[in-house]
């Protein structure tokens, strides 16, 4: 894991959905085409950086993952596509079996984009389904229909994909338990690679909120959540799926590389408005209007902001924040060589309450959530942080 995640951010939508809180924007083609040159600066620049830093052209930083997130990056011709994977590799030493990850909607890929974008490099597609119910994609704003949605799993099969993962979201307005299940039935008839499954969040200022409000929807009981959480995964598990990730599952070997990174305290670059990085210790995230991030780049100004020298206690929180995020826990020994520090006597006077009550389980050299403890994840990571 020593090798560099690189993160590309692709703020464009055809449509905003009513619930999104990332840094997104309509698409504008002209404004595309500006952006993906500013993109291809930044990489570039980037890397000399790095080069000039180490004091050889020969050390470029090894990478092993390219990660399209947005927004929508599949609305970037193939093109556009195969020019970021290429100014990625020519600027880093980038592994030759590295993972090429891009986000799409269903509604935005045909099948001769599909083999194109395989022919540019890339090599797993995240697909945003988030339900195979009609009614739900309705009250989500969704562009595509259930039908286009399993329409697009064939078609990237048919373009070479055979590392394909599919996005749910539960305890969506309205919907119940057994409705959930259908569109977990519904991908599993489709035997994706991964697949991620997350709660929804109604953010404050999300159109839905309003849009929930005067229709007089409601999300479930809290205890019908975790009902629509445990089951899904134990229907995952049964099918032959692995949990590695309080919200993923995977076929063996088809843990998302790229993803893992933040997950056991690795390192990446983002690029693009409103990414984010982390490096030596060092965070920081880009300017988030995309106006502005091409502007600065064309005039050689910095992009980066909130730059900031992390302290190693900040540094030991957020390896067990999101270290507890995984299904196999942390290793207390590692953490102790890494941070010269006792979790367990540091932490185990607040940790010991949630031991008692099996939210934790503290096996060996090991701590980890079991599988009810990850419903409560945030009451057991503000330990940490």
């Amino acid at each position: 894991m020593n090798s560099l995640g690189l993160y590309v951010h692709v703020p464009f939508c055809s449509a905003i959905c009513n619930y999104c809180n990332f840094n997104r924007g309509l698409f504008d083609a002209a404004l595309k085409v500006r952006y993906v040159e500013a993109v291809l600066a930044e990489i570039r620049h980037s890397g000399l950086n790095s080069c000039v830093a180490r004091q050889s052209s020969d050390l470029r930083p090894a990478a092993d993952t390219i990660y399209f997130g947005g927004g929508t990056p599949s609305l970037l011709e193939p093109e556009e596509i195969a020019q970021i994977i290429d100014a990625c590799v020519r600027s880093f030493d980038v592994a030759a079996d590295r993972e090429v990850t891009l986000e799409a909607n269903p509604e935005t890929v045909t099948s001769a984009r599909l083999a194109a974008c395989r022919a540019a490099g890339v090599t797993r597609l995240s697909f945003g389904v988030q339900s195979f119910r009609e009614d739900e994609l309705q009250r989500l704003s969704r562009l595509h229909s259930a039908d286009r949605a399993r329409a697009a799993v064939a078609e990237a099969r048919a373009a070479g994909f055979d590392n394909v993962s599919l996005d749910l979201m539960m305890w969506l307005p309205q919907q119940r338990v057994e409705e959930w299940l259908e569109s977990v039935d519904e991908a599993l008839a489709l035997g994706p690679a991964h697949l991620s499954l997350y709660l929804l969040e109604v953010y404050p200022n999300a159109p839905l909120k309003d849009e929930m409000a005067r229709a007089r929807w409601s999300q479930a009981p809290d205890d019908d959540a975790a009902a629509m959480y445990l089951t899904a995964m134990e229907r995952l598990e049964a099918a032959g799926y692995e949990q590695y990730e309080i919200s993923n599952v995977a076929r063996p070997g088809r843990r998302s590389r790229h993803n893992l990174k933040y997950w056991t305290d690795g390192e990446w670059l983002g690029f693009g408005c409103g990414a984010h990085s982390t490096r030596d210790g060092v965070r920081w995230r880009n300017v988030a209007a995309t106006d502005e991030y091409i502007g600065r780049i064309q005039c050689g100004e910095p992009t980066a902001v909130d730059v900031r020298q992390l302290s190693p206690r900040e540094r030991l929180g957020d390896a067990l924040f999101t270290g507890l995020r995984l299904v196999e826990g942390i290793d207390l020994v590692d953490i102790s060589r890494r941070y010269g520090v006792d979790v367990w006597q540091r932490y185990g006077r607040e940790l010991d309450p949630f031991v008692e009550t099996g939210v934790l389980r503290r096996e060996g050299p090991r701590l980890r959530l079991t599988r009810e403890g990850m419903l409560l994840a945030h009451e057991v990571m503000a330990v940490f942080v």
